[in-house]
C-alpha cells in the first residue's frame, strides 16, 4: 500500500494527477452507485408488492410477478430517464 493516489487517479508516477482521468473514475463510480440503487429500489418495491408470505423459495405466481415487476420498472426508469436526457440536451443548446 503506497498510500499515494497516483495509482488510483490516474498519476503518471510523477506525483502529479490527471484532472480528467479523474472526472472519468468520478463519473464511472456515480454511475455504479445509480445503478446500485436502482437495483435495490426495484428490488424492495417488487419485493413488497410480490411476495406476500416469504418462504424459502417463491411459488410460480410470485416468480411471475417478480419477473413483471422488474421488467415495468426497468421499462419506467429507462422513459423517465431518457425524456429527463432529452430535456437536459435542449436546455444546454438554449443556453
Amino acid at each position: 500500500m503506497d498510500g499515494g493516489f497516483g495509482s488510483d487517479f490516474g498519476g503518471s508516477g510523477s506525483g502529479k494527477l490527471d484532472p480528467g482521468l479523474i472526472m472519468e473514475q468520478v463519473k464511472v463510480q456515480i454511475a455504479v452507485a445509480n445503478a446500485q440503487e436502482l437495483l435495490q429500489r426495484m428490488t424492495d418495491k417488487c419485493f413488497r408488492k410480490c411476495i406476500g408470505k416469504p418462504g424459502g423459495s417463491l411459488d410460480n405466481s410470485e416468480q411471475k410477478c417478480i419477473a413483471m415487476c422488474m421488467d415495468r420498472y426497468m421499462d419506467a426508469w429507462n422513459t423517465v430517464s431518457r425524456a429527463y436526457n432529452s430535456r437536459l440536451q435542449r436546455e444546454r443548446a438554449n443556453m
